[in-house]
């Protein structure tokens, strides 16, 4: 089981992180309306891989802080949550496993599944794991791009109770404040980190970054 290095030996590393990630939301995201923050420049689009490896740094540094040891996977969804999940996976050195949310032909044999309502495609999906890459023996973190609704999130926490594997945490790059999906996940008493908080003002048409 991997111990959770501390990133860049840099005592600020994670203050500069995070106030580059702000800026880069103040600059770059836009609110659409009826709860659909648009951050395709930096994070489910166009990536930034010294941004985006650095998400990766600053989630593990964190999760060290909340005294989060043993990880042995990281579980996402995909697409959006594959990109942070990975460079996750990369600072902690253990494997990334994303759920699928189409079943292939070649993804045969045992699975957990878990159905999810997709708020930027406005469907119902269900999200498959194979049994052979999620098993009681593991202690897992789950990381995603955003924490809104949690329904996503929800769904992989049941994967991971399925299969038997501790979950040890969730993580997402950004928390929409408004949609109260911390809540729904308040009852797992786990670490839930966020790197940036995202909350709406003026009456819903504009946001705020903290």
């Amino acid at each position: 089981m991997a111990s959770i290095p501390s990133p860049k030996n840099d005592r600020g590393f994670c203050h500069i992180f995070m106030k580059a990630l702000k800026t880069e939301i103040e600059n770059n995201a836009q609110y659409l309306g009826n709860g659909i923050i648009k951050a395709d420049a930096f994070i489910n689009h166009q990536l930034l891989p010294g941004l985006t490896t650095d998400m990766g740094l600053a989630f593990a540094e964190k999760f060290r802080e909340a005294g989060v040891t043993g990880v042995t996977r990281i579980v996402t969804a995909e697409v959006s949550g594959i990109a942070p999940a990975l460079v996750v996976a990369q600072a902690m050195d253990v494997p990334m496993v994303f759920a699928r949310k189409k079943k292939p032909a070649f993804m045969t044999g045992g699975l957990f599944s878990a159905h999810a309502q997709s708020r930027t495609k406005a469907e119902a999906v269900t999200l498959y794991i194979s049994d052979r890459f999620l098993g009681p023996q593991d202690k897992v973190i789950i990381i995603d791009d955003f924490l809104a609704t949690a329904s996503t999130l929800k769904a992989l926490v049941s994967i991971v109770a399925d299969s038997g594997a501790q979950l040890a945490g969730v993580g997402c790059v950004i928390e929409k404040i408004f949609e109260g999906g911390r809540e729904k996940l308040a009852h797992l008493n786990i670490p839930i980190i966020s790197l940036a908080c995202i909350d709406l003002v003026d009456h819903g048409k504009s946001f705020i970054v903290s």
